[in-house]
């Protein structure tokens, strides 16, 4: 029996590693067992801090070249496939994008052991749905697998049989409520967010009991201190109190109610700390013209206790938000050095364009520096306010409602979007996929109607050559950067944006996707392409490495979509639809097409 395997798995790690796991395994130590021990890939990030590194060498920089297509699965879906399997032991969960499938694979022969697919009313959920109706991955404790669905359901599966033990229902799609996000088990609690801006959604974090799915406690973005599990007097922003209402202070009225910060991006932990820490998005509406203030705490880094959900500590990257530079990258946990000392440290690149380095005990800011020479919108960020020093040429309400603002760089959907990054210990170095994107944004005028787009602009976006005027026309970037000095120190210039999810390796590789199809690993230290194999369709998954019967193995989804792909995705020819990708990506279809396909790679032999 699967779970049989994967209780007794939990414990032979736990030995091996010398943790101690309890005669009854609770969620939070068998999972922590199972991610610690490298050859399973047991959450988004491999491990609760979101490095998305695996210590794994039997593949590395001097062999890599040799890779070879061990075997493919193909999901039947097509729309994009973000995020990427889980593999626990001799079994590999496989999600979708909408219907948001689930598959449990047996890795000894590739067959399938069950397939979840849920009823979603279609109608209902996919026109609410912003960029292309991708999922980014499932959770797995306690013998259960948590799906996330797209309709807001979150489910609680037998991972050993795929029956639907539990769901609880977490928003409602009639009002612009959907999920994407990939959800993240603490405890005996799984966390899981919201998805909505553009329907003027007002974003929380959530965590529900996984034995039944009751809500235990939720946080909201913005509103009172008590809705947003804050404590006004011991929750800190840049070393000082919030103080009471801080969020209420900086909205127009009763705006705050349809403010938007939703919460779909990714979940990290710190187990010594016992604080969550994701990012909230934008604020609702695109247009800033109607929404003065600093519209707290949208465009949020939050740290909450794990078991109450109370705020220590908040950053806002964006104050007042006028380019859709929403805060939901992840958040990378790390210890490196910062001027002769070692520090706890968080790791973010933020749409916005600047790569921040906090302090994750306290939230100090330590480093905030441009991750793309590109970026235009601000100078710089002030260390000492945190706040971003903003350029008024570039300001799309400082030219006023219905003006056009042009060249603003990055784009909307920022120099780096949700394709998370990666971090080695071994070099010290963050691996980054970017965008080179930038854009011109005109607000206009809307109304809050429940389940209607409440966006209020019109956006073209196109290479950063444009701008820099420096002859190239590449969509993308993928950099290795150092977090302590807040410098690039190499970068490979890619045709199109870099929209997957990157992987560093004990074995000196780092692997990345792009979306014309490749998977492509890198030296980790000087950036040389050392391999390079075309996939059935563009690449917005993330990179995974696990190891199955002593081989190594690398895996990844393709199959275009996601916002930078939604023109093939869904269809759309207008240079500004998509929310204004469409333009900036036509040349895709002379690269790829849709498709939905798992490709895993191994040495020969």
């Amino acid at each position: 029996m699967i779970i049989r395997r994967l209780l007794s798995l939990a414990a032979s790690i736990a030995l091996g590693a010398a943790v101690a796991v309890p005669s009854v395994v609770s969620a939070n130590d068998e999972v922590m067992a199972l991610s610690q021990d490298p050859n399973n890939w047991a959450m988004w990030g491999r491990t609760y801090d979101g490095s998305r590194y695996s210590p794994l060498d039997q593949i590395n920089k001097d062999n890599v070249g040799g890779l070879q297509v061990a075997w493919t699965f193909s999901t039947g879906v097509l729309r994009g496939h973000e995020g990427g399997p889980l593999v626990i032991g001799d079994t590999m969960w496989v999600h979708t994008p909408f219907p948001n499938k689930v598959f449990s694979i047996d890795l000894n022969d590739q067959s399938i052991n069950w397939i979840y697919e849920p009823k979603q009313d279609a109608a209902a959920t996919v026109p609410v749905m912003c960029c292309d109706t991708v999922y980014r991955g499932l959770a797995y404790a306690d013998g259960k697998i948590f799906l996330q669905q797209a309709d807001t359901t979150l489910v609680a599966l037998d991972a050993n049989t795929g029956e639907r033990l539990w769901s609880t229902v977490n928003g409602d799609p009639k009002s612009g409520s959907t999920n994407t996000n990939a959800p993240i088990v603490v405890g005996d609690k799984v966390y899981t967010g919201i998805s909505g801006g553009e329907f003027g959604v007002r974003g929380f974090l959530a965590a529900y009991n996984i034995n039944d799915g009751s809500l235990v406690w939720k946080g909201y973005s913005t509103g009172p201190d008590e809705e947003m599990l804050i404590d006004p007097e011991n929750t800190m922003s840049m070393g000082q109190p919030v103080g009471k209402d801080s969020s209420l202070n900086t909205w127009k009225g009763d705006q705050w109610k349809i403010g938007g910060g939703t919460t779909w991006g990714w979940y990290t932990y710190d187990p010594e700390l016992n604080l969550v820490y994701y990012g909230t998005g934008n604020p609702s509406t695109w247009n800033p013209v109607v929404r003065p203030g600093d519209n707290k705490w949208s465009m949020t880094l939050f740290a909450r206790d794990a078991d109450t959900g109370m705020t220590k500590w908040v950053y806002q990257m964006t104050p007042h938000d006028e380019w859709d530079y929403d805060g939901v990258n992840e958040n990378i946990l790390a210890d490196i050095e910062i001027n002769g000392e070692m520090r706890k440290v968080l790791v973010h690149f933020d749409r916005n364009g600047f790569g921040y380095t906090l302090d994750r005990v306290t939230g100090e800011l330590l480093v905030a520096e441009k991750y793309d020479p590109a970026v235009n919108w601000a100078t710089h960020v002030d260390m000492e306010t945190g706040r971003p020093s903003v350029v008024a040429r570039y300001s799309t309400q400082w030219h006023g409602e219905d003006a056009n603002t042009t060249n603003v760089c990055p784009a909307a959907l920022g120099s780096k979007d949700q394709q998370p990054a990666a971090f080695s210990p071994d070099t010290g170095l963050f691996y980054v996929p970017t965008n080179h994107v930038c854009m011109d944004y005109e607000p206009f005028l809307v109304e809050y109607v429940a389940g209607q787009p409440y966006v209020g602009a019109t956006l073209s976006m196109f290479p950063a050559g444009r701008v820099t005027m420096d002859g190239t026309d590449h969509l993308g970037n993928f950099i290795a950067w150092d977090a302590a000095k807040g410098e690039i120190v190499w970068s490979i210039p890619e045709p199109f944006s870099v929209w997957s999810g990157a992987l560093a390796t004990g074995g000196g590789v780092v692997f990345y996707g792009t979306l014309e199809g490749y998977l492509k690993a890198v030296d980790a230290n000087t950036g040389e392409e050392l391999y390079s194999f075309k996939t059935p369709s563009g690449i917005i998954g993330n990179t995974n490495t696990w190891v199955h019967n002593g081989k190594q193995y690398i895996g990844v989804l393709s199959g275009v979509g996601g916002w930078a792909g939604i023109g093939m995705a869904a269809g759309l020819e207008g240079d500004t639809d998509g929310l204004g990708a469409v333009g900036a990506y036509k040349g895709l279809s002379k690269h790829t097409q849709l498709g939905g396909v798992l490709t895993v790679f191994a040495l020969p032999g």
